[in-house]
């Protein structure tokens, strides 16, 4: 792009088009997309006002900016990275490399609990996030539920600022209690006594083997403590399973997303010490994984 500047004019098409091709030639997934939110990043406008400017030149200050994410993009490093942010469930969410960057799969666990809550909960609903992250889930949660509260906790001090600033970004922060700590080892005043109605978490799934079979960009620059427990991709559910009765009221309700291929093993996980029954399991609706699997915590079931 460089040697062409003086040669040619740079519009919005031409640069789309170029940028696209050059992502394309470097193995970068999807790279008409990442195309389109470089370029509407470097030019600080929406994506659809693109395709209303084709034929505009941007500025060489712009054009200069592009460069640098193409050059970073070329690299895999993901493009949310790259522009600091990433749309989740119509929200804008601040992302950085101490936190996953958001999925489009995770927005089931979110409609799942938002479902819950309004058909079955009386009052406001008290929730638990175990491994908040950038706080996508719950802020999404709590958005949509302008009544509820909830605590999320995160091992990371650093994940939690990010979802610190995305409560605040979305004016949820007065109802969210963050608190660092590792699975579920709360502090004792964490939730009330008696238990929360719902706990919810995407909690590290993939194996330590499986690690090597992740894309560049998520392997090589997505928190490793955020995708893996370093081992099977189970112990999370095991530790749920374990503590996650003590935690909900009776008939309190627990969702957790799954990774390919794991819903069966996990619902063996949490039901097998018979405080818990399962709900049922939502596929995705692009590869239609099982994907997102659903809980109830049954009192009568316990000796």
């Amino acid at each position: 792009m460089a040697s062409d500047v003086g040669e040619r004019t740079w519009t919005i098409g031409r640069l789309l088009e170029w940028t696209r091709d050059y992502l394309n030639r470097h193995g970068v997934d999807d790279p008409r997309l990442c195309a389109e939110v470089l370029l509407a990043d470097a030019l600080s406008m929406k994506r659809i006002d693109l395709y209303a400017r084709f034929e505009t030149a941007p500025d060489s200050e712009a054009t200069g900016r592009l460069k640098q994410m193409v050059v970073r993009a070329a690299r895999h490093e993901p493009v949310a990275y790259i522009v600091g942010s990433k749309e989740f469930f119509s929200l804008k969410f601040a992302v950085t490399p101490d936190v996953l960057i958001p999925r489009p799969e995770t927005e089931l666990l979110v409609g799942a609990a938002i479902e819950y809550a309004r058909h079955f909960i009386e009052g406001p609903a008290s929730i638990l996030e175990i491994g908040t992250g950038s706080g996508c889930i719950i802020v999404s949660v709590l958005k949509h539920l302008p009544a509820a509260t909830a605590v999320a906790t995160d091992v990371s001090e650093a994940a939690l600022a990010v979802a610190a600033a995305n409560a605040k970004r979305h004016g949820v922060e007065a109802r969210l209690r963050l608190l660092a700590c590792d699975r579920l080892n709360l502090p004792p005043d964490a939730i009330a006594e008696g238990g929360v109605d719902m706990i919810v978490s995407n909690p590290p799934y993939v194996s330590a083997a499986g690690m090597s079979a992740l894309p560049r960009n998520v392997a090589e620059h997505e928190p490793r403590a955020a995708l893996t427990d370093g081992a099977d991709g189970l112990s999370f559910y095991r530790a749920l399973a374990e503590g996650g009765p003590g935690l909900l009221k009776p008939d309190g309700w627990l969702a957790v997303e799954v990774g390919a291929g794991q819903a069966p093993a996990v619902i063996e996980i949490i039901t097998a010490g018979g405080a818990f029954e399962h709900l049922g399991t939502d596929r995705d609706r692009v590869e239609k994984h099982e994907r997102v699997v659903r809980f109830v915590r049954r009192v009568s079931n316990v000796e």
